[in-house]
């Protein structure tokens, strides 16, 4: 699978070396553009860089992963028809306040849905911190196997999704579609939590729609 990255934050390399690690292909990118990202060519063996745009035309899906901030001023077009992977979260002290997600009227992936017509977004990637990423994979079958959360409206994207995962050293739990995906997002039980499915499970059922946990909290 070729893997689009839009984001060479964190996310956007800890995904980078988890996917190349499975035999997929990765092309990341960032807003300043490939001449800033040579050390990104040192440090992640094989991975292609390129601009957004770039990015979006050779994957067969596109992670996104960059401030919400910036959200407004992706271009539309560059998604048409692709599978883009959310790993996107609000954070109003650095996004600046949005109203419609401060009064839990929408969720975040909803608005990214809302923005990028052409494209199937699928809530991923956004519930574990980077360096979890590349430390709490397990080999397919392990007891002790992390699980993310996957929300999307598009069964056949989650399904590719949870494959993916499943690739990459993750289980899966269906936390629903994209007006579902709040359960997992920002101040959130199910937040940045190390659990197994059976746990993961029980903290996306106890999410309250207008509860939120301390700021931090999850950065155990």
């Amino acid at each position: 699978m070729r893997i689009g990255i839009v984001g060479a934050g964190f996310i956007g390399r800890a995904v980078a070396q988890i996917a190349l690690a499975a035999g997929h292909e990765v092309m990341l990118s960032n807003s300043r553009g490939p001449k800033t990202m040579s050390s990104v060519l040192a440090g992640i063996t094989g991975c292609q860089i390129g601009t957004a745009e770039q990015a979006t035309q050779f994957a067969d899906v596109v992670l996104l992963a960059i401030p919400y901030e910036h959200i407004p001023s992706l271009p539309s077009a560059w998604f048409e028809g692709k599978i883009v992977l959310d790993a996107n979260n609000y954070y109003p002290d650095r996004d600046g306040h949005i109203a419609v997600l401060d009064t839990f009227q929408t969720t975040t992936s909803r608005l990214l849905a809302e923005h990028l017509q052409g494209a199937t977004v699928v809530k991923v990637f956004n519930a574990i911190l980077a360096a979890d990423l590349l430390t709490d994979a397990r080999p397919h079958g392990s007891s002790e196997r992390r699980a993310l959360p996957v929300a999307a409206d598009d069964a056949d994207a989650k399904a590719l999704v949870v494959g993916l995962l499943d690739e990459l050293g993750f289980d899966a739990v269906d936390a629903g579609g994209l007006d579902e995906s709040w359960r997992f997002e920002r101040a959130k039980p199910a937040y940045c939590a190390p659990l197994d499915k059976s746990g993961l499970e029980i903290a996306l059922a106890a999410a309250e729609r207008e509860v939120e946990l301390p700021l931090g909290s999850w950065r155990r």
